[in-house]
């Protein structure tokens, strides 16, 4: 699935373009459509960390040619996203400053302004160069 979901992000950039994606992958009804094509449709609860995953492990090495970034994951790798940000700090526009604080925000209103008593176990970031 890792295969397939590179594949599909290369075809979607090249037609739409690396902010379109985000866009897509932003839009919960197209993700979900997006694990279904990926073969993850068997335990919907689970489709976000695979989708995910395969993505991030899809794209590995190809960021620069595709402007798609993507840091975190499951577990310990969620709580590394920052560095991962930073890692490609000199490659991207922004101050990556920003973008860390994003992410940080974005785990601490799921960690605490959800409310569920539930712990993050998952945080995927993901970003273009602008």
């Amino acid at each position: 699935m890792i295969k397939l979901a590179r594949e599909i992000v290369i075809i979607l950039v090249t037609e739409y373009g690396s902010e379109e994606v985000l866009k897509k992958l932003s839009n919960p009804f197209w993700f979900q459509s997006l694990g279904c094509v990926l073969g993850f449709d068997w335990h919907s609860s689970g489709v976000t960390t695979t989708v995910s995953a395969a993505i991030k492990q899809g794209i590995s090495g190809m960021e620069d040619e595709l402007n798609l970034f993507a840091a975190g994951g499951k577990g310990g790798r969620s709580r590394n996203t920052p560095n991962e940000i930073m890692d490609v700090a000199d490659r991207i526009e922004p101050d990556p400053e920003s973008l860390v604080y994003l992410s940080r925000l974005s785990a601490k209103v799921d960690n605490n302004a959800i409310m569920d008593g539930y712990q993050i176990y998952l945080h995927h970031f993901l970003f273009t160069r602008e």
